[in-house]
């Protein structure tokens, strides 16, 4: 069992930046790979970005490459992700979760039905 607890979301003007948090229960951290998605009011819940175990590969949904970065501290269960450039449609609530399924890594991850865990989710809001 894994349990998932995000922090750091807030409200920010555009082009500011914020950092999220999600610290994970259990000493099998580093087997998961770890996921954030969002979920903005009447829409699905979408893929932003994923790491693997070790944090050797990174995938990112294009609406988010160049400004969002993904990492992990397998030491403190800790997963990243620091918003930079934020936009009004990255409002969402950001969702962290956790997974361990074989396969192509950019492919599984997307998937939401592919992860274990969830956390409570953060609201992250961007005015203009």
């Amino acid at each position: 069992q894994v349990q998932l607890v995000e922090s750091g979301g807030g409200l920010v003007q555009a082009g500011g930046s914020l950092s999220l948090s999600c610290a994970a229960s259990g000493r099998t951290f580093s087997s998961y790979y770890m996921g954030w998605f969002r979920q903005a009011p009447g829409k699905e819940r979408e893929f932003v970005a994923a790491i693997t175990g070790s944090g050797g590969i990174i995938s990112y949904a294009d609406s988010v490459k160049g400004r969002f970065t993904i990492s992990r501290d397998n030491a403190k269960n800790t997963v990243y992700l620091q918003m930079n450039s934020l936009k009004p449609e990255d409002t969402a609530v950001y969702y962290c979760a956790a997974g361990r399924r074989p396969g192509v890594f950019a492919a599984i991850v997307v998937v939401t039905t592919n992860y274990d865990y969830w956390g409570q989710g953060t609201q992250v809001t961007v005015s203009s």
